[in-house]
């Protein structure tokens, strides 16, 4: 018995048979629309789900607001740890008469909330940007309260201080402006 030789295999070419690629792509159950209207273009993409839906809608300016704050905050925390008493006198119009140790603890305080802005600036987690906003609402508020109540025992309303306490809650209301916009669900088109 001679063995008959096998004719030459035919390579088939799947990416120019177009009926194949159809074919092959109907069984995987890619290529057609899902329940939710969404186009998978592999397997691996229809198992895993579309990232864009996980996508941040975020509002207009928020990342200048946030690059804002964190600068805002790294400054004036700067200026608290190095000149304690010049800061002092800026926001209560008087010289400070107790010790500097406070205005420094505030400092390190401004610092640490700096690097949360400075880390809400970098993220695409729409949780940390939410907690970021909240975290900077809630220090104007507590500054707006601690403030207000500090001046009216020392009765002093200068215009430098009526202008912090004024910046404050202009500040507060831009901050949980973006954390109510931030958190609304989006509109389905």
């Amino acid at each position: 018995m001679t063995a008959k030789p096998h004719p030459p295999l035919m390579k088939k070419h799947s990416q120019t048979d177009l009926v194949s690629r159809l074919k092959t792509r109907k069984i995987l159950g890619v290529g057609g629309e899902d329940d939710d209207g969404e186009v998978h273009r592999s397997k691996i993409s229809q198992m895993l789900g579309n990232e864009i839906k996980f996508a941040v809608r975020e509002p207009v300016g928020l990342r200048i607001w946030i690059l804002f704050s964190a600068v805002v905050f790294t400054v004036m925390a700067l200026m608290a740890l190095a000149f304690p008493n010049q800061l002092y006198e800026v926001v209560f119009d008087q010289e400070q008469t107790a010790t500097s140790v406070s205005i420094r603890l505030y400092g390190g305080a401004l610092l640490s909330l700096s690097l949360i802005m400075w880390n809400g600036l970098y993220t695409a987690e729409k949780v940390i940007i939410q907690w970021t906003l909240l975290s900077e609402a809630c220090y104007f508020a507590i500054q707006f309260l601690v403030t207000s109540v500090t001046l009216v025992e020392l009765g002093l309303l200068s215009n430098p201080a009526i202008l912090l306490l004024l910046s404050r809650i202009l500040f507060l209301t831009i901050t949980l402006s973006y954390y109510y916009h931030l958190g609304r669900r989006p509109k389905k088109i």
